[in-house]
């Protein structure tokens, strides 16, 4: 069968674009190709600094014949209905239409219409000028004297030529003819920019890559990235040293080069003085080169591998020359940085330090940086208890986490922050606690990051996490939709696996509390500020555990509720905001605990059903249920409880609605004159005690081992029992036996949202 092969030939591609671009070419081309009918056996994109192209495999040579029936209006009809439809059939007279009869509607005409397919370079040549005008580059131009007028091609780069080929492997292939704004499509194509010269004919994919590829162009970008990891490493290996891979630095490389040249150049010794991290973050940022590490020492060594687009005649020595001039200076200025900061440390208290944040404005609602480094440093004060840490250190450790932003370094450099910070911990001779807790705080960053461990380390996440969140939540600067500047689901996401791979037992109700306290600062007169001030430190005085921190954050809010904006809502009263703030959150945190979870395979319903009880603020408390109701229901037993709580939560919710009453309460002994019922009440009598003192003592096992004693009691109840019995004392009562069983339930999950 016939192959397409397209290629958009034009000036250099940023490297960032240059994997969607492929992708989008391929989805582009083969969706509108099976759209029309011409279904294909493989497609596959290609991309370089300066071409874009797609090969198609096992296309037809034409799309198929259609055929069509189309049903028009009855004989007899109005001439508007009879010209309407032989316009929408594509007929020229009735006499072209049939006539057929159905027994209820009469006489009808009916257009049976066939179609011949299109050859496919017909339908190749309407669909590519399409996708090249509409392409969805992330940023394009228009170039030349027409850029000025309307419609002007837009492209990533002006575009220079188009090749397109269409035919069976045994013969000569077909050039696709069409034209996009001037621009005739061919089959020539041309090699390296430098190592090349004129234009290059060729046929189809194997004639195209292994010409390319005699003129100096690799086309595949995979293989560009195979041969610079194989040479850079075969060099390294050559000199003793171990390459530092990074797939990042290799991906952006691939999209720099087409032809790729692996050469080593080096640098003084005396750099390496310099930490290891900012060596490499200016050697990449800067000349997007690789480091090399001495497996002897684990350091850097005082050599990079660059690659070079060209295999030039010296053998790459002014290549290699030009960079190390580069790389020479970049690291004469980090180490200028480097010992500037070590100066500052040493002499300049960390106090005069965190001055200069005061002029630092975080948010415009939430205060300066200063103000936000001790709110943190509260907040981790009062998450040390929870986590094991030494509050007074967790305390200092959290002012002192973000000193390194106002550093040389880190100004130069901000994707060493934190590690920096560490660097100039263990240098100014601070607890080995502070210095990790000035790396880690940030951690984890994404799905894939570690997380802190060290008590320390946990609290100043936390709390760095819970500041941000609870501070964007406080002045109602939300994620929405896809949109989230703030990284407000990383931070949440962070918290929730910081705490459950940590084994953490955290009341998070407490802590929002206390967090809104200090946000509440920010935007506080300076007397405000004084109470508040005074209210956290009785807090942290009083070395409360989160819990009772809540109850005297509630109580505390009356001192300056009024006063302060996030707190005050003259409609619904002072405390109405701050609750509806906390609750909010507290929702955030269960969507991503369901994220979390549903990636780890449990089911997001059961997330829903146990959050829906009041007060469920602790995390591993939430997922210790939820595993323990994901096995009950695995059975059979929890399997026919489910069914029978819904059924009875279903007939209270119409019958409740209908009287408009509730029918919590009591059950009537006396009115129960079935055996069934009599034994279902008897049930939860005996089992409501024991199922909350198994929840009292977290032991869910138990909790769901004693639930599942309902199940038969509920089967015969509704098996025997008639709930809408025509006595309404009867009826009343067993409605009220229902609200039992639903009560009892409920102290396990909210059985009514889980699905099933």
């Amino acid at each position: 069968m016939p192959d397409l092969l397209l290629e958009l030939f034009c000036e250099e591609i940023p490297a960032r674009m240059q994997a969607g671009a492929a992708e989008s070419l391929r989805k582009l081309v083969t969706d509108a190709l099976v759209e029309r009918g011409l279904v294909y056996e493989g497609a596959k994109a290609f991309v370089t600094p300066r071409r874009l192209a797609l090969a198609v495999h096992g296309l037809p040579a034409q799309q198929p014949d259609t055929h069509e029936e189309r049903k028009g209006p009855r004989v007899g009809a109005p001439q508007g209905a009879i010209d309407g439809f032989l316009k929408a059939a594509g007929l020229s007279s009735l006499d072209q239409a049939s006539i057929e009869t159905d027994p209820k509607k009469g006489e009808f005409y009916v257009a049976r219409l066939h179609r011949h397919g299109r050859p496919t370079p017909e339908v190749i040549a309407q669909i590519v000028p399409e996708i090249v005008r509409a392409f969805p580059w992330p940023k394009s131009m228009r170039w030349g004297k027409a850029s000025a007028q309307p419609g002007a091609l837009r492209w990533v780069r002006p575009l220079q030529s188009i090749l397109c080929t269409f035919g069976p492997e045994t013969e000569e292939p077909e050039i696709v003819r069409f034209d996009v704004d001037g621009i005739q499509s061919g089959d020539t194509t041309r090699g390296h920019r430098f190592l090349s010269e004129g234009t290059i004919r060729v046929r189809r994919l194997e004639d195209w890559m292994a010409k390319l590829e005699a003129a100096f162009v690799v086309v595949d970008r995979e293989r560009r990235k195979d041969i610079i990891l194989n040479d850079a490493k075969d060099l390294a290996l050559a000199q003793g040293l171990e390459l530092v891979e990074d797939a990042g630095l290799l991906d952006e490389i691939a999209g720099l080069v087409e032809w790729p040249v692996v050469l080593m150049g080096a640098f003084e010794q005396s750099f390496l003085d310099v930490p290891d991290e900012v060596i490499r973050a200016t050697i990449r940022a800067n000349q997007k080169c690789f480091v090399l590490k001495d497996p002897r020492t684990g350091r850097l060594a005082n050599r990079f591998i660059l690659v070079s687009n060209l295999a030039a005649s010296d053998g790459g020595k002014a290549i290699v020359a030009g960079n190390e001039r580069v790389i020479r200076a970049r690291l004469s200025d980090a180490k200028f940085f480097w010992e500037t900061d070590k100066r500052t440390n040493a002499t300049v208290p960390l106090e005069e330090r965190l001055d200069k944040f005061a002029n630092v404005t975080f948010h415009e609602k939430l205060g300066s940086q200063l103000e936000r480094i001790k709110r943190i440093a509260a907040l981790a004060h009062l998450l040390a208890r929870e986590v094991g840490a030494n509050p007074d250190l967790a305390e200092r450790a959290a002012l002192y986490a973000k000193s390194d932003l106002r550093t040389e370094v880190v100004g130069e450099f901000p994707e060493v922050q934190g590690l920096m910070g560490k660097y100039y911990a263990r240098l100014e001779g601070l607890p080995e606690e502070i210095a990790l807790a000035a790396e880690e705080h940030y951690k984890p960053q994404g799905p894939t990051d570690f997380v802190p461990t060290a008590p320390v380390s946990v609290a100043v996440a936390l709390a760095d996490k819970l500041d941000t969140l609870v501070g964007f939540w406080a002045i109602d600067e939300k994620p929405t939709g896809s949109k989230d500047p703030y990284a407000l689901r990383r931070a949440a996401l962070g918290v929730v696996r910081i705490v459950l791979e940590n084994n953490l037992r955290l009341e998070l109700l407490g802590v929002i509390a206390f967090g809104l306290m200090g946000v509440a600062g920010a935007a506080a007169t300076a007397s405000e500020n004084t109470i508040l001030r005074q209210n956290l430190s009785s807090i942290l005085d009083d070395q409360l555990t989160a819990g009772a921190a809540l109850e005297k954050a509630e109580n505390q809010v009356d001192l300056f509720a009024q006063a302060v904006g996030i707190f005050k809502d003259p409609v619904k009263g002072r405390h109405d905001k701050a609750l509806s703030i906390t609750i909010d959150l507290l929702s955030f945190f269960a969507d991503r605990l369901k994220v979390h979870l549903r990636e780890a395979g449990a089911r997001h319903d059961l997330v829903d059903a146990v959050f829906a009880l009041p007060g469920q603020d602790d995390l591993l408390l939430i997922v210790k249920r939820v595993e323990a109701l994901g096995r009950f229901l695995a059975t059979e037993d929890g399997r026919n409880l489910l069914a029978g709580t819904k059924r009875a939560a279903n007939i209270l919710r119409i019958e409740e609605k209908k009287d408009g009453v509730s029918y919590e309460g009591g059950v009537d002994m006396v009115l129960l004159h079935e055996p069934e019922e009599r034994a279902l009440a008897d049930a939860i009598a005996a089992l409501g005690p024991q199922i909350e003192a198994a929840l009292e003592r977290e032991d869910f096992e138990a909790a769901m081992g004693f639930i599942a004693r309902l199940r038969a009691p509920v089967d015969a109840f509704f098996d025997k029992v008639t709930v809408n019995a025509p006595e309404p004392e009867l009826r009343a009562n067993r409605l009220r036996l229902l609200a039992d069983i639903r009560r009892t339930t409920r102290a396990i999950a909210d059985f009514d949202r889980i699905e099933g």
